[in-house]
């Protein structure tokens, strides 16, 4: 909108100048065009009266006459050519202004001599076919407009930049209440159900913050409803489960009396148990998310957070921390940190081929980097941004898992203010990249 202002501001003020060039201009000729012509009539009056009493030759004359105001003066009496300087010859006039003057008409014509410009004047005198002619300087006029010039441009300029800055603190005025609806509806998409517009004196925009608020209410009422549902169905699910692990492991103690027909089908349901354990444990963990439940910080030394559970996730050693973040405390949810780097080495375990390393590094001054890396066959550039969400798979099903490890990490990430990330490895496969900011104790 700045722009689009200071282009109007540019027009208009392009248009005034013009406008009061061409009049500014036209009054100033105008005004010496008619002094010119006035000096040289009266001029040519005193050389026809000289001529008509012959007190004198024509050339003293013209050699009399007042030189203020022109650079010379040339007459042609009965054919011939009288001049009282040579740069006021014949041949510097036009043709045009000199067979106009002996034909009998007043004419005025503006000429330039020696780069400087002049007003030609012609006048006829008492008799047929002889004229006087003055040249007057117009050096002052031109200086004049020269000057006006400038002073328009600057002023087109100033009203440019004027115009522009007015635009720029209207389009933020105007532009406020958008900002404002762009930011609340940003920080809900973002997880902040709360947020909520001001409603204002404006009767336009009134209605339309109101209407938001309400939906953003009841998108929030709609959320918390589905979380505590999702936390209650997890509660209620964690006490017959338990029962069921604990039966099936009494049973897999006994399985050698069992027949052997049956070992397989107790295979499968422990398999099955198994996932909905983990089902169980993932739903309680997104419910605590969108219930808000709040981070539990607490400075913790970050290599051995890392280093504790990447490992014990991967049943080996898998961790490298690099020495400038051996030493380094970070404030943290701890359960919250631990449990992203266990979902995404578990992850690479189960759907990756196997993780390959985990890494500790400083990103900067103030973020730290964890890199997990796979042998897995990557994932698409297009399909990076999908894995995060709930119940998404980045390729084919797989055994284990139901979903949801990767939608977890993300979350508690971006609790902690960080990113989570996916790129290449050099090699082959995915490397999951968590950037944390990073506070020293």
């Amino acid at each position: 909108m700045s722009l689009a202002f200071g282009l109007l501001a540019l027009a208009l003020s392009a248009l005034l100048s013009l406008v009061a060039w061409s009049v500014v201009s036209r009054y100033l000729v105008s005004e010496r065009q008619s002094a010119a012509l006035a000096q040289a009539d009266l001029h040519r009056s005193l050389v026809s009266e000289g001529i008509a009493l012959r007190r004198e030759s024509v050339a003293l004359l013209l050699g009399g006459l007042p030189t203020n105001g022109s650079i010379g003066a040339t007459a042609v009496v009965a054919g011939r050519w009288y001049a009282t300087s040579p740069r006021v010859q014949p041949g510097t006039l036009p043709s045009e202004l000199i067979a106009e003057a002996i034909a009998g008409e007043t004419a005025t014509q503006r000429i330039r001599l020696e780069d400087s410009l002049y007003l030609a004047v012609g006048i006829p005198l008492a008799q047929s076919d002889d004229a006087f002619f003055e040249v007057f300087p117009m050096d002052e006029t031109e200086d004049t407009l020269r000057t006006l010039s400038w002073v328009l441009t600057g002023a087109a300029a100033a009203t440019t930049l004027l115009g522009a800055a007015f635009g720029r603190v209207a389009s933020g005025i105007a532009l406020r209440p958008l900002n404002e609806l762009n930011a609340v509806a940003a920080a809900v998409a973002g997880g902040q159900l709360d947020a909520r517009l001001s409603i204002g004196d404006d009767p336009d925009l009134a209605p339309l913050a109101a209407s938001f608020n309400r939906t953003a209410g009841e998108l929030q009422h709609r959320v918390e409803a589905d979380a505590r549902f999702a936390a209650d169905v997890g509660h209620e699910l964690r006490t017959p489960v338990t029962t069921m692990l604990n039966s099936m492991q009494v049973i897999k103690n006994r399985e050698n009396q069992l027949p052997a027909e049956l070992r397989e089908p107790l295979e499968l349901l422990e398999g099955d148990l198994e996932r909905f354990r983990a089902l169980v444990v993932d739903l309680l963990e997104i419910s605590r998310h969108d219930a808000g439940e709040g981070l539990v910080l607490a400075p913790a030394n970050i290599g051995q957070l890392v280093r504790i559970a990447a490992d014990s996730a991967a049943g080996r050693a898998v961790t490298t921390v690099a020495d400038d973040a051996r030493d380094l405390t970070v404030v943290v949810d701890r359960r919250r940190l631990e449990r992203a780097i266990v979902n995404l080495v578990t992850n690479a375990e189960s759907h990756g081929g196997g993780c390959v390393a985990v890494r500790l590094s400083r990103a900067d001054d103030d973020h730290v980097r964890i890199e997990v890396d796979d042998r897995g066959p990557g994932i698409a550039a297009e399909r990076r941004s999908l894995v995060f969400d709930r119940f998404a798979r980045a390729g084919a099903v797989t055994e284990g898992g139901v979903g949801l490890g990767l939608a977890i990490v993300r979350r508690h990430v971006a609790a902690h203010g960080g990113t989570v990330q996916i790129e290449d490895r050099v090699g082959g496969g995915a490397r999951f990249v968590i950037t944390l900011p990073s506070a020293r104790s």
